[in-house]
């Protein structure tokens, strides 16, 4: 069984508007995490004081990181097909859905599952189904949140102890069910193949 669980941190709550400062993905092999693409990204923008309250993180940590627009591509080839996951997946999925068509770059192509929805059908009558909340009740070993490498590797521990609880321990159900539990419309990434760039004639 193989995945991708991601997460992102923002300088807010506005896809297209606001900006990505972090990127997080985890790619689990069989339950096991197998490797991981995780970096700051430079905004280009000064971070809100009360996003990074959220995250912790400041403008000077992002002075020199990659923009998003190079990052686009790499993060593509590392998620590959494989499904990806992530907690309130449309937040996320909505903010590099907006940088990919802004620079009609390369996108991964695995359908996007949304484990919140799917621990509410899963994990009825919890107090609230936040990540932490969600982490903290089925025991998954847990420190910082609100950084996306750590928060994307408890998403998919979380999807993990979630199929078990379904009766698919090791193994992966039919997407279209796993889709349907989330309660959600189907969320892949725009496959976009570059239009070459048009002259014109007086700007030559």
């Amino acid at each position: 069984m193989r995945f991708v669980a991601f997460d992102l941190e923002t300088t807010g709550f506005l896809p297209g508007v606001d900006k990505i400062v972090e990127i997080g993905a985890v790619k689990f092999v069989n339950g096991k995490v197998e490797s991981v693409f995780s970096t700051l990204v430079d905004p280009q923008t000064s971070m809100p004081p009360q996003a990074s309250k959220v995250n912790g993180i400041t403008d000077d940590m992002l002075v020199g990181k990659p923009k998003v627009s190079t990052l686009l591509e790499p993060l593509a080839n590392f998620c590959e097909d494989l499904p990806m996951v992530a907690h309130n997946a449309n937040f996320d999925a909505q903010f590099l859905k907006a940088d990919i068509e802004k620079y009609e770059a390369k996108a991964p192509m695995g359908v996007v599952l949304d484990t919140f929805g799917m621990a509410k059908k899963v994990l009825p009558g919890m107090a609230n189904y936040k990540l932490g909340t969600l982490v903290q009740h089925l025991n998954i070993p847990a420190a910082v949140f609100h950084r996306a490498e750590d928060d994307a590797i408890y998403c998919g521990k979380l999807f993990i102890k979630l199929l078990e609880k379904m009766g698919h321990a090791g193994t992966m159900p039919p997407l279209d069910n796993l889709i349907a539990l989330s309660g959600k419309n189907e969320i892949r990434f725009p496959q976009i193949i570059p239009q070459p760039k048009q002259f014109d004639l007086f700007d030559v």
